[in-house]
Formats: C-alpha cells, sequence, structure tokens
C-alpha cells in the first residue's frame, strides 16, 4: 500500500513542496509514495504582481508540470483538518463534502488580507489579495473615465504604506494617466499610521521610497488612521475627510485560518511555529510551509517572511522533508541566510537592497531591471519537464 503525502494549497510553497518531494521520492525510487495536492485550481497565481495592469494574465498552469513529475492533483476546498485520525475534510468541484487521508501533511494554504473593524471596509474599499478581488479593482479603474470627471472620481486612497500599499501606489499614476490622459489631475494618497514613509524599512530605503514618491506626486498622510470609509472616500480619525471614489485597502496579512484547525502554537499572525525541518511544533507528520510557517532562517534570530522569497524555498524544504520522513533518512534543516529587497516604483523605476539591515544596492532603470527579472521569471514554475524542475527543486539549489 502506498504511502500518501497530501499538500494543500498550490501556491509558490505548495507548488514547490510538490515537486521537491516527487524529486526525493524519484531519486530514492521510492515508487510507494503517492504525492497529493488539494487545491481549488491547479495554477499558480503570480500574487506578487496583482499590482499591475492585466491581472487576469498572472497566473501559471499547473497541470502539466504535476503531470510530468508525477504529482497528482485533486480540485477542491480545504474546509477542515483532523490531525488524530490523518484525514482532511475538503469540498470538491461538485460541493460534496469528501475527505483525503495521508500519512504525512503539508500545510501550504498562504494567507489573506486581515480586514480590521473598519467601518465599511469590506462593503467600499478594494483589494488586491486575492486574483477575483484585483479583478474587481482593475474594472473598476477601467470604468472610471465613464464617471464625471471630479476631484472625487480623481482621487485614490491607499490604505498602508507597507510593501503592497507602496507598489499599488507608485504604479498607480501611470495607470491613470493611461486612462484619463496627461491633461487631468490625479491624485494618489497613502494613508499610513506610521510616522515616517516606509517605517518598516532600512533609513537608505525610507529615503528612496520618499524620492520616488515626491517625483511621481504621491501623497503621504503620516500618523493618519482610518476611521470609516463609504462612498464618498475615506474619514480618519481626527474627523477630516478625503473624498475618493476609489479606495484599497492594503494593511496587513493573516495566514489562512485552517491554521487554527491545529492544537498547536501559533503567532500573532496566525502562522504556525515550526522546527527547523518546517515539522509543526508538537505534532507528528505535519509540516507548515510558505505563508503559514513562523520559521527561523537563520540562527541570528531572523524569521522568514510572507513573502514569495521566502515561500519558495520554504516549500522545497518541506517538500524534500516530508518524505525524508517517510523513507527514514536525515531531513535538510530550512536555512535562508540571503534576504533581498527589491520594491518596485512604478514609472520611477525601482529599489533593490541586499541583507537583513537593507542596504541599498541599484536604483531606479537598474533596480528595475532586476524586479522585472525577479517577478516575470524567476518566481514562476520550472518548465513542466521532469528532469529540469527536479533539479529546481533541489532546496538546496542555488536562490536569490
Amino acid at each position: 500500500m502506498k504511502q500518501r503525502i497530501l499538500i494543500v494549497g498550490s501556491g509558490f510553497a505548495g507548488m514547490w513542496a510538490a515537486v521537491s518531494a516527487a524529486r526525493l521520492a524519484h531519486l530514492h525510487q521510492r515508487d510507494d509514495i503517492n504525492i497529493q495536492v488539494l487545491a481549488p485550481q491547479p495554477e499558480l497565481r503570480v500574487r506578487p504582481r496583482f499590482y499591475e495592469n492585466n491581472v487576469a494574465s498572472l497566473v501559471s498552469p499547473l497541470a502539466p508540470l504535476f503531470a510530468s513529475t508525477g504529482v497528482d492533483f485533486i480540485a477542491g476546498n480545504a474546509e477542515s483538518i483532523d490531525d488524530k485520525e490523518k484525514k482532511v475534510l475538503y469540498r470538491n468541484e461538485q460541493g460534496q463534502l469528501t475527505s483525503l487521508s495521508y500519512d504525512r501533511l503539508v500545510l501550504a494554504t498562504g494567507s489573506n488580507a486581515k480586514r480590521f473593524n473598519v467601518v465599511g471596509a469590506d462593503q467600499f474599499a478594494f483589494d488586491i489579495d486575492q486574483l477575483e478581488s484585483a479583478k474587481v479593482f482593475e474594472k473598476h479603474l477601467q470604468n472610471l473615465p465613464l464617471q464625471p470627471d471630479t476631484p472625487q472620481r480623481n482621487t485614490l486612497v491607499v490604505c498602508g504604506g507597507g510593501f503592497t500599499g507602496i507598489e499599488l501606489a507608485t504604479e498607480l499614476p501611470s495607470r491613470l494617466k493611461a486612462l484619463f490622459g496627461e491633461d487631468t489631475q490625479t491624485k494618489v494618497i497613502v494613508v499610513e499610521r506610521g510616522s515616517m514613509i516606509g517605517g518598516r524599512y532600512s533609513q537608505a530605503l525610507r529615503e528612496v521610497v520618499a524620492q520616488a514618491s515626491q517625483e511621481l506626486g504621491i501623497e503621504w498622510r503620516l500618523n493618519a488612521e482610518v476611521s470609516s470609509i463609504d462612498d464618498t472616500g475615506v474619514t480618519l480619525s481626527d474627523g477630516s475627510h478625503i473624498a475618493s471614489s476609489t479606495v484599497v485597502w492594503t494593511v496587513g496579512v493573516q495566514a489562512n485560518p485552517l491554521t487554527e484547525q491545529l492544537d498547536a502554537k501559533r503567532d500573532n499572525q496566525g502562522r504556525l511555529y515550526v522546527d527547523e525541518n518546517l515539522q509543526v511544533v508538537g505534532l507528528s507528520g505535519v509540516y507548515a510551509t510558505g505563508d503559514v510557517a513562523n520559521a527561523a532562517t537563520d540562527t541570528l534570530g531572523n524569521t522568514a517572511l510572507m513573502t514569495c522569497q521566502h515561500a519558495i524555498q520554504l516549500g522545497k524544504f518541506a517538500g524534500n522533508n516530508v518524505v525524508a520522513s517517510l523513507i527514514d533518512i536525515a531531513q535538510l534543516p530550512y536555512r535562508q541566510e540571503n534576504y533581498v529587497t527589491c520594491l518596485d516604483l512604478g514609472s520611477w523605476g525601482a529599489v533593490f537592497t541586499e541583507g537583513w539591515d537593507q542596504q541599498v544596492k541599484f536604483v531606479r532603470e537598474e533596480a528595475k531591471k532586476i524586479k522585472v527579472s525577479i517577478t516575470n521569471e524567476l518566481i514562476y514554475p520550472p518548465k513542466a519537464e521532469r528532469d529540469s524542475a527536479f533539479a529546481a527543486a533541489d532546496p538546496l539549489a542555488p536562490f536569490v
């Protein structure tokens, strides 16, 4: 009887976990291991690019890759986990509730935008967190020219000045010019609770973001909190109001709620604490990876971030280690000591930093070339050819 590895999720971490698991099973000629991926669709949605235009194109099919590497795909939405009985309940394409059994489980269900208790946010704010919501936002932008030319129509508010908020805000001026024409006066405003632009980053990186914002005409409202959102715009906690027909919520992310199904310790973002092999602490046979894992990247106290940069490597190590645990060979402790930041800054260019202290190495056009290379090539799935896919899935192969 075959031993079963079930990977829940087909994002960056889930996809790479599957290929990495298939790789190690193949290297050890273990035909008695069945690797399954449970996800709504056999596709990788390139979420880091959802701030861009033509978001429907930012999807990469995974069926050919899975077929070439011997991974079985099951379409469905996971609803609950029973780690005692080693089963996952899921809703199939016909809406029926059914179950899958496993010998090893890899939870790779990603994250979702965090919704705070802001009046009107769910009803009136857009987001680019998932493909469906990003499509809704894009359609809204395309329909803006049909509205009367008013300051409210021409003002866009981005709530949150983190990575996603900065990339979206700096992308919007050029998109609005394409929609309205060069002569229309538009305004992009970032509402940020912090006291400085890019407060989460190094001083050198903050200065670049501030410079790009100034040159692009982006206004920052610092030390500001959103009190409510309605069809006329945003009201801040100090009582001031920003008239806008377009408010986008980019404040924070939370691990997929499936993590709550497990009796295990989680951090304040809902991520499961894992050991160096990415096994969930206190749970035998259950691994977590990507955005649902709180994992140490090194011995210096750094923790993997909820980014594809870390999810890709986390997936490779998790896939390798579940197979290693089944065939009783040494697992590979997860390590990802190199860290870079590559922040798209719209028509201004980009900024590329190295290290956890974010030393700025490239800006403007040079950094933009790196950004395009990363987001258009590096993070995409490998070619659907077994040997090349397995080579790319090696956890110890060079990566960023």
